[in-house]
């Protein structure tokens, strides 16, 4: 038991050298003008931030050169920053499978400047390029599918953006008179209202002989 710890620990101790390791390998096969920033996030997690220009060679090199081998692209999301010039974050998950090793690349692009499509590396891309088109309206350039994945073909904006309304725009319903589902403008029965969520002994203040605590409490506040 002590000998198989002992393993466990000293297992556990070289992850982060050899993520290090990865990195700076990594960022020794790219040019330097193409990289934007690196780091080991919570010290078990490769990164790298990219120029958007540089991408789709870089992720070509990672895949394809053998100290790498990402055969996998796992996933590719968005992530919206509304108060940055360009707001959408493009993240690339690969995988290696033959050396057991992650690396997360990241680049930036707007409403209107397309990201180079990576359907040629990896043709699962297209499920996640039409994911990210769909939730947040990033354009990929050389991706002739950016078709609807998660909304309805006619639905109006991009769910995931952080502008976008919590009702949306329109509502669906079944019109029985029509036998057809039809869809029509957000109407709210009432307004968005704020709780402050007090539990029920500080929200009551009616009961009888809490009037000095409840005057009390007004006065402190």
């Amino acid at each position: 038991m002590a000998d198989q710890t002992a393993i466990e620990t000293a297992g556990a101790q070289a992850a982060p050298g050899a993520n290090q390791a990865l990195l700076s390998a990594v960022l020794s096969a790219i040019p330097a003008e193409a990289v934007l920033a690196s780091q080991v996030a919570r010290g078990a997690e490769v990164e790298i931030r990219v120029r958007r220009e540089a991408l789709h060679a870089v992720l070509r090199m990672l895949r394809d050169d053998p100290r790498f081998d990402f055969q996998q692209c796992m996933d590719i999301c968005g992530v919206d920053w509304p108060g940055r010039p360009e707001r959408f974050e493009v993240v690339y998950n690969l995988l290696s499978m033959t050396h057991n090793h992650r690396i997360r690349v990241i680049t930036t692009t707007n409403a209107e400047t397309p990201v180079p499509t990576v359907v040629d590396l990896w043709p699962s891309a297209t499920w996640f390029e039409r994911e990210a088109w769909d939730m947040y309206g990033i354009v990929f350039e050389g991706q002739t599918d950016l078709r609807r994945i998660l909304t309805d073909y006619g639905f109006e904006g991009h769910p995931l953006r952080k502008d976008f309304p919590l009702t949306g725009f329109v509502e669906v319903r079944y019109d029985p008179e029509r036998q057809a589902v039809v869809y029509e403008p957000v109407k709210l029965t009432q307004d968005f209202r704020n709780f402050d969520f007090l539990s029920p002994w500080e929200g009551m203040t009616t009961l009888p002989g809490d009037e000095k605590v409840h005057l009390n409490r007004i006065t402190r506040e």
